[in-house]
């Protein structure tokens, strides 16, 4: 019993410091975001996690390089995580990171609809009540149709709902590839949907006026200063940090334990935002964030409790934050 007690403390401790290294990923992407172009950034993220991810692949016992069985299913899952990063720093450069996290909070909610829709999961009608105080969650967050309204919470959700596609396609694909096998891939299809959407994001060139969000897409690559060029490559390593902790969090503890820990990251975005850009979180945003969370969280404990029924098929609840 001391021993679990202490596993769980061990794992909710790694967690909690792999929530605070990829926050840093948000603070860096906000701090240089307006100078650079998005997918600029990007390249060089990835250019630096693709060896991380073979240095990973030897850490799980393979030799020479990742290869897969469903190639097909890796490029697609690469395509929805490039788009659902790209999404993300997009709405970075628009909203608070307050904002942004209390969004992410609907990420069990979109894979609990998707799972219903894609692997035809039953949910019960409680679960669909938690669903609607969740969405009401979004709502009070996003004001749709209100002065206050601001695009780039579309971003975000957009993100959202591309990573939720991602778990889905990684519960297909866990049988047969590893966590490193499928950051690999996704690596390079990071870096090739980069270097494709470039060029036609150059063709474009910088819309006037645009929104922040906008803007930051169709940004003009420039040669980064030697500080900016370390920043972009080091978020490479902070996702390397990220996924290590996160990998070891989820490894010595339970994760019906440890998972609602992951909503740490929004104390932590309010921390970054307060400290950096002096911003405060809005009444509705707290609010939003709150009926979010909890929706989250009851959504977690079902899954759970189903988890420990042996008559039904369940899949454990992916961790909220963007794989490689």
């Amino acid at each position: 019993m001391a021993e679990n007690i202490n596993s769980n403390l061990k794992g909710i401790g790694f967690l909690l410091l792999a929530m605070l290294i990829g926050s840093l990923q948000a603070v860096a992407v906000k701090w240089i975001g307006g100078n650079y172009s998005v997918l600029e950034i990007v390249t060089f993220r990835s250019l630096v996690a693709l060896p991380i991810t073979i240095l990973f692949f030897r850490l799980e016992g393979g030799k020479g390089l990742p290869t897969t069985s469903q190639p097909k299913l890796q490029v697609v899952r690469g395509i929805f995580l490039f788009l659902s990063y790209t999404t993300f720093m997009m709405g970075l450069a628009a909203l608070p990171l307050a904002d942004i996290e209390s969004i992410r909070f609907s990420g069990p909610m979109m894979i609990t609809i998707l799972s219903v829709f894609m692997l035809r999961e039953k949910v019960e009608l409680r679960r669909w009540l938690a669903l609607i105080v969740g969405f009401a969650g979004i709502l009070l967050i996003v004001k749709p149709g209100s002065t206050n309204f601001n695009e780039g919470s579309l971003f975000v959700l957009i993100s959202v709902l591309f990573y939720a596609l991602t778990v889905i396609l990684t519960r297909k694909m866990n049988a047969t590839d590893s966590s490193a096998t499928m950051a690999y891939f996704s690596s390079w299809v990071y870096l090739i949907a980069a270097f494709i959407t470039s060029p036609i994001a150059a063709a474009v060139g910088e819309i006037p006026n645009a929104h922040p969000s906008i803007a930051f897409l169709f940004h003009t690559w420039t040669i980064p200063t030697a500080f900016d060029l370390f920043i972009m490559s080091g978020l490479g390593l902070v996702w390397a940090g990220w996924a290590y902790f996160m990998t070891r969090a989820y490894s010595v503890a339970q994760a019906s334990v440890i998972a609602p820990f992951e909503y740490a990251s929004l104390p932590i975005g309010v921390m970054w935002g307060f400290l950096f850009w002096r911003e405060i979180p809005a009444g509705t945003t707290i609010a939003g964030a709150v009926l979010t969370l909890l929706s989250g969280l009851y959504i977690l404990v079902q899954e759970q409790k189903q988890k420990e029924s042996p008559s039904q098929i369940i899949i454990d609840n992916p961790p909220l934050e963007s794989e490689a």
